[in-house]
């Protein structure tokens, strides 16, 4: 049983007892204790990147948040953290070219240094098949591909950060419904072989970003680069926007949807556990929700279920992945 795991066990909707994101940092005592350290956090101007980039200022260190529009990162970012401490950079998740381009800025811009990478940025429920200018279906390109390119180009710099009294993580942002996906045949990442759906299409590539959680843990961990995956909850954001106005209405028409809904605030809480919680210090290659490791769960392909499944951890396809992926973004290096 964690800390939170009776906040967690009945669920009156957003804004109950739940633990927000500030409060983690209280609770592990980080405020104003990462000074001289630098976290990038991807898509941090809207939903619970914003309130991730909100909740980790607080712990001093250097923040650099990629965004595709900086005008309005600019105005949901205003006043968060002081002068000097944030730096927000031009980010597009479906251009490779773009990736590489914030990549060498913020290599340039932290002198090498990165200790924390979130990989928050997101999108769902294209309706209808859409490939990036890199030929990459855009679930997949926006919700894995590119975080595995930016950690590809920030690899090196995470690997050197890494000291024996602090540890550097990945963070990635998946969601309960990878839980109703799998990982596609190599030659079928983009529906290549027909059979589109948006549902479909997210939950893969949320099973894709677990995958590379466990992955980079499996192979840099000896190293001091850990890495974990979570599911962040069900949040009223944005990120729903290309579902319409039903989907909101079948949601809140839902009681038991309701209930479980987190505030962004809330939703924002085990992204932050993950990137500073003690526990999570020197170990990783875990699925996260609700503050603290999955249980096992039922293989029930029940995209808001709870607890970790078959598909959750899956050495050989994360392997396959990754080989894959590299190829994808043009690396030749599988060290």
């Amino acid at each position: 049983m964690g800390a939170y795991t009776a906040a967690h066990a009945n669920p009156q909707g957003a804004g109950d007892a739940r633990p927000t994101a500030l409060e983690i940092i209280r609770d592990e005592g980080a405020e104003g204790k990462l000074r001289g350290k630098v976290i990038v956090i991807t898509g941090a101007s809207s939903g619970i990147g914003l309130e991730t980039a909100r909740a980790l200022s607080a712990t001093g260190a250097t923040l650099f948040l990629t965004a595709r529009n900086l005008n309005m990162a600019e105005t949901a970012l205003a006043g968060i953290v002081g002068a000097g401490r944030l730096s927000l950079v031009e980010m597009d998740n479906n251009s490779f070219a773009s990736i590489r381009a914030a990549a060498a800025t913020i290599l340039k811009k932290s002198n090498n240094q990165v200790n924390i990478l979130i990989n928050n940025a997101g999108v769902m429920g294209l309706p209808d098949l859409k490939l990036t200018e890199d030929g990459q279906e855009v679930h997949f390109a926006t919700n894995y591909l590119s975080g595995f390119l930016l950690f590809q180009l920030l690899k090196p710099a995470l690997l050197a950060s890494a000291t024996p009294d602090f540890h550097s993580r990945v963070v990635n942002v998946s969601s309960s419904a990878h839980r109703a996906g799998s990982l596609p045949e190599s030659d079928n990442y983009n529906f290549e072989k027909g059979g589109y759906n948006h549902g479909l299409a997210y939950a893969n590539s949320k099973v894709a970003s677990t995958y590379l959680a466990n992955e980079i843990d499996r192979r840099y961990g000896s190293e001091g680069l850990h890495a974990t995956s979570l599911h962040p909850g069900g949040i009223g954001t944005n990120i729903s926007r290309h579902l319409g106005p039903e989907f909101v209405q079948y949601i809140m028409a839902n009681e038991y949807m309701v209930k479980i809904l987190k505030s962004p605030e809330q939703g924002a809480a085990t992204t932050v556990l993950a990137a500073i919680g003690k526990e999570w210090g020197t170990k990783g290659g875990k699925y996260l929700e609700d503050c603290e490791e999955a249980q096992r769960g039922k293989d029930d392909n029940d995209t808001f279920g709870a607890g970790y499944v078959s598909q959750t951890y899956d050495p050989k396809n994360e392997e396959r992945l990754w080989k894959d992926s590299l190829k994808i973004v043009g690396f030749s290096n599988d060290k």
